[in-house]
């Protein structure tokens, strides 16, 4: 076969393609008969790849590092069932890092039928490396060579067949975002899988000849033992470099302690030696068989942007922003879908199920604790929530399509490394803005346990879109009713953004003192690629977000906020002494608000809705005019809320001033993150303590900023 000249598509939506024989079987199927690994540098596609042969949907990004573990799907070819792993992006097999070790371990120890490597057709000579290593272990390979149609703009030409001369395995051109060469790669995994086509991987060293010498005798000691081994050369060079798991599983006392005597007899240096020989039969591989129209090996844009977006002096202020774009759009842009969700969920269906529930003659504590409490919160959740969730997660999937997100981690990686923490920290930071548990999920990227527990315990810092509203309520009514009426406006927004900035001021601040005190340790090095700028595809980006991450975090979110609606009826409507259970906690809660610049009432708040913050301000007004005694004859634990005017008159009558919506958006930034992200916290960490510490952190930040406001305020301002 010709692996140069087939480029049809295949569709990239339907189960099965039919005159191609491919049936996309996602996760579920049964009977495989053949394995396939999916192995490649970061940002190469892999992925995508994945998913047009699965029919899954995995998350695909333009940033490397998205792929964090083995995702496992099935596709039908040709009456055989193959079960694809999709291995995390890699730049060497050195297993310095755990998704380096996943994926040499997957490939040596899982015994893959056939691994699939995927390059990057605009920087192969880059990508050859862990080619070249890759053939070192495995003789059933095919490489699929991506991204052809970047690489033609790129005026960039490869000869595939000679490619596949001189690595001695098939090889395929693809464009998988449109589905070209699928097909082509197809056939060829299906070849090698069924032993069709045999593989003479290209297995050439160059190492000095004592060295070399030294070498032949481990590799003959290892055949010799292992006799069913295609790749004992290989294994001769990680028993010398005291690999654990390769030494554990091949080694016995005599090769281990052969590879020692060698290791002591040959330069300390001789990984180094080891790389280098790689990376020169790389150069030169990739001399023959690539040719470059553009000698600068990257678009001219690119560059062009490269120099504005990461300036050392413009690439800040861009970045701030471009992030104040997405907040702005987000806020305004959800404003009138939230009313319509509101007046549906809330003005419409809440009385009418009111009604029904009456009409069947449910008790009337059945109608409150399930319509009014349950029924209300989650109401309240998804209207408020969903629509800017709907908007920030595509407008941040498209800049992270686009290809900017490296580049905020680029920008902001010193300043993170100065912390004690990881540059992609960065990332984990900017998808905090639009849910702290999907900021905390994203800290995976993070290699190291040490920082990736920095990140998680200070994501909270992050403002996410269910705190934005009560931020604007407050800024609008209070900070901007305290200044002139032509600069409300601006008062308003300056003072929503020092809250943004003070919250990353203090996620560096909180990081460099864990990195000082509990998370002690050496900040690591990572290499991070800045993938060349690509057009986002829309369609495909709208679909993924709202699918994979706006509807996943609102349902966590429903699931935690029913169940507090129903708490928060019955501590309004129980009653102990002739008062309810809620104006009791309001009552001993009033102190130690006050020395926060706050109030019993919105201490409570802020406790009954743990589950979402979006319910903290109809949470406050229904107290407030609880504590007051102007709730309606049943409408006791019934979230509400109304108009600006409406809302402003209730917290002054409850005794609020400037001093409490300052406290108020301080407290706000600063406390405990809601149920989702503690629960996701867990889930990740798989410790308490860690979760407490996430918890707690915050809290005790926002008590104390709170206290020292509110007692500097009042001795200067009264």
């Amino acid at each position: 076969m010709n692996p140069s000249t087939n480029t049809t598509s295949l569709c990239a939506n339907c189960p099965k393609a039919a005159g191609h024989g491919l049936e996309r079987r996602g996760d579920r199927a049964s009977g495989e008969r053949f394995v396939v690994a999916l192995a490649g540098n970061p940002n190469t596609g892999k992925s995508t790849v994945f998913n047009a042969l699965t029919g899954l949907k995995q998350h695909t990004g333009n940033w490397p590092g998205k792929t964090v573990g083995k995702a496992e799907g099935f596709f039908g070819f040709r009456d055989n069932m193959y079960r694809i792993v999709d291995l995390p992006g890699t730049y060497s097999l050195a297993s310095t890092s755990e998704d380096e070790e996943i994926a040499r371990d997957f490939i040596l120890f899982g015994h893959p039928d056939v691994t699939v490597m995927v390059a990057d057709a605009t920087r192969l000579e880059r990508n050859m490396n862990l080619i070249l290593q890759v053939l070192q272990i495995t003789d059933r390979a095919v490489l699929c060579v991506n991204l052809l149609d970047e690489a033609e703009r790129n005026h960039i030409h490869i000869d595939l067949n000679a490619l596949s001369r001189r690595l001695g395995i098939p090889v395929a051109g693809c464009s998988a975002r449109s589905g070209k060469g699928i097909d082509q790669l197809l056939e060829l995994v299906h070849e090698v899988a069924t032993g069709a086509y045999v593989c003479h991987p290209h297995r050439a060293t160059n190492l000095p000849p004592a060295t070399a010498d030294r070498i032949r005798v481990l590799t003959e000691a290892v055949a010799h033992a292992h006799p069913d081994l295609s790749n004992a050369e290989w294994i001769a060079f990680r028993l010398i470099e005291q690999d654990p798991s390769v030494r554990q599983r091949f080694g016995n006392d005599a090769l281990n302690a052969l590879a020692e005597n060698i290791h002591l007899q040959i330069s300390n240096n001789f990984h180094d030696q080891w790389m280098e020989d790689i990376y020169a039969q790389a150069e030169a591989i990739c001399r023959d068989v690539v040719t470059q129209g553009n000698r600068r090996g990257r678009l001219p844009m690119d560059v062009r942007l490269d120099r504005i977006l990461t300036h050392r002096v413009w690439g800040f202020p861009i970045m701030v922003a471009l992030l104040a774009g997405v907040f702005w759009l987000t806020i305004i842009g959800s404003n009138y879908p939230s009313s319509w969700l509101s007046d549906l969920l809330v003005g419409l269906a809440h009385p009418a199920l009111r009604s029904l529930f009456v009409s069947l003659g449910a008790p009337a504590w059945v109608t409150g604790l399930f319509v009014d409490g349950v029924y209300l919160s989650t109401a309240w959740v998804v209207s408020v929530m969903l629509p800017p969730m709907a908007i920030f997660f595509p407008l941040f999937t498209l800049l992270e399509d686009f290809g900017y997100l490296p580049r905020v981690a680029f920008n902001l990686d010193e300043l993170f490394r100065r912390a004690g923490a990881h540059g992609k920290q960065a990332l984990t930071m900017s998808m905090g803005f639009g849910c702290n548990a999907a900021g905390v999920v994203s800290t995976r990227i993070i290699d190291s346990t040490r920082e990736r527990l920095i990140a998680i315990i200070t994501n909270n810092f992050s403002l996410c879109n269910g705190r934005w509203p009560t931020q604007i309520l407050l800024a609008t009514l209070f900070v901007g009713a305290a200044v002139p009426a032509r600069y409300s406006g601006l008062a308003s927004l300056v003072a929503v953004m020092a809250v943004v900035l003070l919250g990353i001021a203090l996620m560096f601040a909180s990081s460099w003192m864990l990195s000082r005190t509990l998370l002690r340790g050496e900040v690591s090095t990572f290499h991070l690629e800045l993938p060349p700028y690509r057009p986002p595809r829309f369609w495909s980006t709208i679909y993924t977000s709202i699918i994979d991450r706006t509807l996943i975090v609102l349902w966590r979110a429903v699931v935690f906020a029913a169940p507090a609606g129903a708490v928060i009826w019955l501590c309004c409507n129980l009653t102990v002494g002739g008062m309810s259970i809620a104006e009791h906690l309001i009552g001993w809660l009033n102190t130690p608000g006050w020395i926060m610049g706050l109030n019993g009432v919105i201490l409570l708040a802020y406790i009954l809705a743990i589950p979402a913050n979006e319910i903290v301000m109809p949470t406050v007004l229904m107290l407030t005019l609880l504590v007051l005694g102007q709730s309606d004859a049943g409408a006791a634990g019934v979230l509400m809320e109304g108009g600006d005017m409406e809302t402003k008159r209730i917290l002054l009558a409850g005794g609020w001033n400037l001093l409490t919506a300052v406290c108020l958006m301080l407290f706000c930034l600063l406390h405990h993150p809601c149920s989702t992200t503690i629960y996701t916290i867990y889930k990740e960490t798989h410790s308490a303590k860690w979760t407490a510490l996430s918890v707690a952190l915050p809290l005790a930040l926002g008590i104390v900023v709170t206290s020292l406001v509110a007692f500097i305020w009042r001795i200067t301002i009264g």
